[in-house]
């Protein structure tokens, strides 16, 4: 099992930045994929993208966020990050990061963390 907390929401103005944390409980981090999603009010939980356990491969499932979204993780510290950059008030929602056992679904989940952009 892991556990997982998101940290770096906040309210930012439209073209701005912000970095998303996502802290793991522990060394069995390493053993899972990561995936960042995003619910906007309204609308389904999707996923935006995904990073494999060892960092070698990351899948971006939103079009929208290719080119402004940048995922990565540090696997010695347990964190995976999720750096926004041009956002747009259409990236408003609550971002959640979860974690699978690769070919697996998404199983553990952390309570999300709320970016807010304002036009």
């Amino acid at each position: 099992q892991v556990q997982l907390v998101e940290s770096g929401g906040g309210l930012v103005q439209a073209g701005g930045s912000l970095n998303l944390s996502c802290a793991a409980s522990g060394p069995s981090f390493r053993f899972y994929d990561i995936g960042w999603f995003r619910q906007a009010p309204g609308r389904e939980r999707v996923l935006v993208v995904g990073i494999t356990r060892d960092g070698s491969r990351s899948d971006y499932a939103d079009s929208s966020v290719k080119g402004r979204f940048t995922i990565s993780r540090d696997n010695a510290k347990y964190t995976v990050y999720l750096q926004m950059s041009s956002l747009k008030p259409e990236d408003t929602a609550v971002y959640y990061c979860a974690a699978r056992i690769t070919g697996a679904q998404y199983g553990y989940w952390g309570r999300g963390t709320q970016v807010t952009v304002s036009s």
